[in-house]
């Protein structure tokens, strides 16, 4: 079984997280994940989402992290996560320092502060 194989419905995957369906209905909507919709409208989420959604919760249960502080730490993680074994150092140097920058650029809010 592939660990991005969408198998668990919302309800499953609230029962897994322990988080109510509807935070997992915001977080999508914040763009944190994407579940897969195989037949109309419902949600099927995959191993990888169900620990995606656990690393969420641990960073907003346990680091107190806001959504915008997710949507960065996850973006993040998941350019480091790209980095294969066998990539080279100047590969992995490239990755490392594209993470450090996503740390520094100005998000939505910072922009709306500096336009009023």
């Amino acid at each position: 079984m592939k660990n991005d194989e969408p198998l668990y419905t919302i309800a499953v995957a609230s029962r897994l997280t322990g988080m109510h369906p509807q935070t997992l209905r915001k977080y999508e909507r914040a763009g944190l994940l994407t579940p897969a919709r195989p037949s109309g409208n419902q949600r099927l989420y995959s191993a990888s989402d169900v620990e995606r959604l656990k690393r969420i919760q641990y960073l907003v249960e346990q680091k107190g992290v806001n959504v915008a502080g997710l949507e960065l730490a996850l973006a993040m993680t998941d350019r480091l996560d790209e980095i294969d074994l066998n990539s080279t150092r100047a590969e992995m140097q490239h990755a490392i320092d594209d993470a450090s920058d996503m740390s520094r650029e100005p998000g939505p809010a910072d922009q709306r502060i500096e336009a009023a």
